[in-house]
């Protein structure tokens, strides 16, 4: 399927997701963690970018970024390139880790913005890593309470609640406190993930209008080659083409 190109951000802020090849773990101790983190902080010095918030899920990562001197592209090709070289250096592996695309999403207003921060800081919440924002050590949330700011440009977000530190922090805290609807806010989540109608109509463009279940039947290489392809299209998940042919998730998974 032909690529969209990408939106720009008059603004120059996006919120950008990476995700790990089939969902697989990017993260697997936190030596990974602070090598991402120095990576991020490395290309901030180098590229002149902003960094307003992140978040370091086991198999996906949120940024909050600015644009400096490098657009966007070249950007996030030189952090992926630069983590993932060190990443197979060390489990002696090789290939791709990142799914080849990262997502983004324009932010254009300051509202949005804040939303979005919170959105990231509450991912863990949401997953039930935690049971309070202050547990989680890997997001941005800890610069932004700890009075101690690492890569984060912290206070172009907390004037946006007062010009007194205490004051901001305040109400930085309480604003990340209440619970958002992902769902409902956010369109990176919801525009990239397709509902199983729309799945079974693409499935079956794929295969031919077979029926889905001929594919349990299907010779392995021929059965191979097409869920390779299902897999290839952005939108369609793993579980997703697992439920929708009726094949055990782990078989998808490893084609």
């Amino acid at each position: 399927m032909p690529r969209t190109a990408r939106k720009k951000s008059k603004s120059g802020i996006y919120h950008i997701m990476l995700r790990g090849i089939n969902r697989q773990t990017i993260f697997e101790d936190e030596e990974d963690r602070f090598k991402f983190i120095d990576t991020l902080r490395h290309y901030k010095q180098e590229c002149e970018y902003n960094i307003f918030a992140y978040c370091l899920m086991d198999n996906h990562i949120h940024l909050v970024i600015k644009e400096g001197k490098d657009p966007l592209e070249k950007l996030m090709k030189r952090i992926g390139v630069s983590y993932v070289y060190w990443y197979n250096w060390k489990y002696k592996r090789s290939g791709h880790l990142f799914q080849d695309r990262y997502k983004s999403e324009v932010i254009e207003d300051d509202r949005y913005l804040l939303e979005v921060i919170r959105y990231i800081h509450q991912n863990p919440l949401q997953a039930e890593m935690i049971t309070s924002n202050g547990e989680y050590r890997w997001s941005s949330y800890a610069e932004y309470t700890w009075r101690h700011s690492n890569i984060v440009d912290t206070n172009f977000i907390l004037e946006m609640f007062s010009r007194n530190n205490e004051t901001a922090r305040d109400l930085f805290i309480e604003y990340m406190g209440r619970m958002s609807d992902s769902k409902k806010e956010f369109n990176l989540e919801r525009t990239n993930r397709l509902t199983d109608e729309e799945a079974k109509e693409i499935i079956k463009n794929v295969i031919d209008n077979l029926a889905t279940t001929q594919l349990q039947s299907m010779e392995k290489e021929k059965r191979d080659e097409l869920l390779r392809k299902l897999k290839a299209i952005e939108g369609l998940s793993i579980r997703q083409i697992a439920r929708i042919i009726g094949l055990n998730f782990n078989v998808v998974a490893k084609t």
